[in-house]
């Protein structure tokens, strides 16, 4: 999909490269890696094991800064921002969700929730009500007050779905986020993430190695030699 007068890139990667050093050798993760994710689209990122999915979600989140090439949001090269306005971006513009939900242990599911609206300064009633919505959408709104310890598999995972989503985010970037559950619990949380994700009008990279999950998203981008690929739903299965 190209940008239109009516249709921007939430995010814009451009010729991402990435390399570290080991001892004598670089290696080099990315190399030229290029791609844009629309409003209201979930994309898969396949491949590999160290194929450099990771980093490269990394970089698109504004935890990393990539050794060239440039990530933009919101018509900003924000690969060449501060530290203070890369962090400001990931507050409100992007949500992360990740393998292992990382729920702080001594809050309730609202609580973690309510924390990014918090942190922005929203009132505490604005806080607690779109807390509340988001974890009741997704079936939680008897577990309000249990800590993560209290609740299943299933329901931490829903519950960090609900917080990345707190602050209504343009882009949610995901890395394996079913991939720590069952079969069956899996395909429920994926189910309700992926309707979640449109009914809040939010663009989604989500790195998975289900490949019948991938086959299920509006696109998929496969790594390959450190760049991305576009590949039909036919060719991961």
């Amino acid at each position: 999909m190209l940008d239109t007068p009516t249709t921007t890139a939430v995010l814009k990667l451009d010729g991402l490269m990435r390399s570290f050093k080991q001892g004598e050798r670089e290696i080099v993760v990315l190399n030229g890696a290029s791609a844009a994710i629309y409003p209201g689209e979930s994309v898969a990122l396949v491949g590999p094991s160290g194929a450099g999915k990771s980093t490269l979600l990394h970089i698109a989140g504004l935890l990393e800064t990539p050794t060239a090439g440039s990530v933009v949001m919101g018509g900003r090269d924000c690969s060449k921002l501060g530290d203070d306005q890369r962090t400001r971006i990931r507050r409100t513009d992007v949500g992360f969700i990740y393998q292992f939900h990382q729920l702080l242990p001594e809050f309730s599911a609202l609580e973690n929730v309510m924390m990014p609206l918090m942190i922005l300064g929203k009132p505490r009633r604005e806080a607690v009500a779109r807390a509340t919505d988001l974890l009741s959408t997704l079936g939680l709104s008897h577990r309000l007050e249990h800590r993560p310890a209290q609740l299943s598999g299933g329901e931490q995972q829903r519950t960090a779905i609900c917080r990345a989503l707190a602050n209504k985010p343009k882009l949610i970037l995901a890395d394996e986020p079913t991939g720590n559950l069952d079969p069956k619990t899996s395909e429920l949380v994926f189910h309700e993430l992926i309707g979640l994700f449109k009914s809040e009008g939010v663009a989604a990279l989500i790195a998975t190695h289900n490949l019948d999950i991938a086959a299920r998203m509006d696109r998929i981008l496969r790594m390959e030699n450190g760049q991305l690929v576009e590949v039909a739903p036919d060719a991961v299965r």
